[in-house]
């Protein structure tokens, strides 16, 4: 029987909404329209059907923002923006469909849960303001249920935003609401000590939890955006390097807490990029990840990892909308057949860890 894909990890935004994102500019890679019409696109060989011939179907996506333009404070701008994703989530998934936004009546089903941003540095007060303000977006309880965590990028921030009291109390308050919080760093770009500083911050939002149905859940994106531009010769030659041998190590420490997960997401725009017009090897993209997936396989175990497309963002550097999500689906294929993972513990990574992690009503 085919198993279910819950894409844990993809980014919706209408042309008309581009101006609000903060990373937005006239010709980049990503302006232009990205919604349910062009996901379908991109996964259109990707049956939704359980009955497929394929050994994998698409159930659903998880939705995480975009990064608007935000700040923690209220005053001005500072929430609006994020707040009108939420309303246009609402509309996806009641399937009111608005010229212009990309998505129709029938794609309603596709969305089983949604991650917002939300101002987690300013605290319990800050958070409990801005989640109620949400609630009143999503109008009905159908919706209101899929909105399941929050993130609020830190791989851009100033070093320390991440354990000032403010944030710690934040995340200790989404763990006593039952909402998850996605973290987004970046080792590459945003050096080691991001991840010094994430996993301080996970030792710190357990500190005086006592009761395991309170502990906070860090849903961490992407392998924390490892270094895969390393010279590769061998996987020695990785294995070896300092900066693998750090990344290792914090990944273990991360690890530790057991309602701590890991998306199998992100890699093509850590890679080299790929070309639209040659079909990449796809075995040799599984041996360079090797070293670095089964570190994420051996200490998460697979029971804590999750499948995600970081869609439209994987067309960057895997090839384009209309070959980056396939690639990214057989390489993870390839890399769940390596490891020898019994038919249960890859339906898991499909999608029932997501099910499981962001507490999906199904």
């Amino acid at each position: 029987m085919a198993i279910p894909i819950v894409d844990s990890h993809i980014h919706l935004f209408p042309g008309s909404h581009l101006p609000a994102l903060a990373w937005y500019g006239p010709g980049g890679p990503l302006s232009s329209q990205h919604c349910v019409a062009e996901y379908r696109d991109a996964t259109s060989s990707a049956s939704t059907s359980p009955g497929t011939a394929q050994s994998t179907y698409l159930w659903g996506f998880v939705f995480v923002e975009t990064d608007r333009i935000s700040s923690v404070e209220e005053s001005g701008k500072g929430w609006s923006h994020a707040l009108d994703e939420v309303s246009l989530l609402t509309r996806v998934i009641t399937g009111e469909a608005v010229p212009g936004e990309g998505h129709q009546k029938e794609d309603c089903h596709l969305c089983l849960a949604f991650v917002p941003w939300a101002p987690v540095p300013g605290g319990p007060v800050a958070l409990e303001k801005y989640i109620a303000l949400a609630r009143e977006r999503t109008q009905t309880e159908e919706v209101w249920k899929k909105l399941r965590g929050v993130r609020y990028l830190v791989q851009d921030k100033p070093a320390g935003v991440m354990v000032q009291p403010d944030f710690i109390a934040g995340l200790k308050w989404l763990g006593e609401q039952g909402l998850t919080f996605d973290l987004g760093v970046d080792a590459r770009q945003g050096g080691l000590a991001q991840l010094r500083e994430a996993n301080e911050m996970i030792r710190k939002a357990h500190d005086g939890v006592t009761d395991e149905k309170f502990k906070p859940v860090v849903i961490i994106n992407h392998l924390c955006k490892p270094n895969l531009r390393l010279p590769y010769a061998s996987q020695v030659s990785i294995t070896t390097h300092p900066d693998f041998l750090e990344w290792s190590s914090l990944i273990t420490a991360m690890a530790q807490y057991p309602n701590t997960y890991m998306k199998l997401s992100g890699a093509f725009s850590e890679f080299p990029p790929l070309s639209s017009d040659t079909e990449p090897n796809i075995p040799e993209l599984v041996e360079q990840l090797r070293p670095w997936t089964d570190i994420v396989f051996d200490t998460f175990g697979p029971q804590r990892v999750l499948f995600g497309s970081d869609w439209p963002v994987c067309n960057v550097g895997g090839g384009g909308n209309p070959v980056a999500w396939q690639r990214w689906r057989r390489v993870v294929e390839s890399i769940l057949e390596r490891r020898g993972l019994r038919e249960e513990e890859k339906r898991g990574v499909w999608g029932q860890v997501a099910v499981r992690a962001y507490g999906i009503d199904i």
